[in-house]
């Protein structure tokens, strides 16, 4: 049995280098438990692995190496543009995409992200400076202005559940908290060079977009226990 494991970089800065990488496996149902999907996404070792339970409808199922996600943004980026989706359906609710030149956008609740501590910094230099994990526990997006008549934002992002993720190099809902919270449009730098853009709507709900590359294309071989999975490119 094979099933296909596409791997993507999405919030990819301008130069289209950077981004966080994303595992994506189309054929969703051909690893049905809960508990084998956790294993694979463990393995892997992506910062998100989505697994694409009906790619017509866009119905997704999204773990990190250690939890299972009922939202996560860089995993809805990256998978509606890799299927060209207008809608995605997650276990939080149903999630609007759109396409705009090299830019693919969600629009989403801020109370569906997971929570963060969102702590500012007095300049982009102290951001650049923190140790990866920064001590202490719970999720951390630090930030900084770069230039906040702009609303350009340096951040970095550490996860610190002990799960093998030390620091996510572009984070989609973490960014969707902080344009909630200071209510305008954003252009953030994260991690080494990735870029994520939010714009805050009327409504509450919040558009998050970026580039997003296809790194390359895997077959996942073999008996459906994660324990004799094996890899190979296509």
């Amino acid at each position: 049995m094979t099933e296909r494991l596409d791997v993507l970089r999405v919030f990819c800065g301008p130069d289209g280098r950077f981004g966080n990488e994303l595992g994506v496996v189309r054929d969703g149902p051909a690893v049905p438990g809960a508990a084998d999907r956790q294993a694979l996404a463990a393995k892997l070792g992506y910062s998100e692995t989505v697994f694409v339970d009906d790619p017509e409808r866009g119905v997704l199922d999204i773990y990190t190496p250690s939890v299972r996600l009922p939202f996560a943004g860089h995993p809805l980026v990256g998978t509606a543009w890799l299927l060209d989706l207008e809608e995605l359906v997650t276990e939080a609710g149903e999630v609007f995409a759109r396409h705009d030149g090299e830019f693919t956008w969600i629009t989403a609740r801020p109370e569906w992200a997971p929570p963060r501590t969102l702590a500012q910094y007095a300049d982009p230099a102290a951001v650049d400076g923190l140790p990866a994990p920064p001590p202490g526990e719970g999720w951390l997006y630090a930030w900084a202005w770069e230039d906040e008549a702009a609303g350009r934002v340096r951040a970095r992002a550490f996860p610190r559940r002990g799960d093998g993720i030390v620091e996510d190099e572009a984070t989609g809902a973490a960014a969707l908290l902080l344009t909630h919270e200071l209510g305008r449009a954003l252009n953030i730098t994260q991690g080494r060079g990735s870029q994520i853009l939010t714009a805050p709507a009327p409504d509450g709900s919040v558009e998050v977009g970026g580039r997003v590359r296809l790194t390359e294309g895997y077959a996942l071989s073999g008996n459906l226990s994660p324990s004799s999975r094996k890899t190979a490119p296509l």
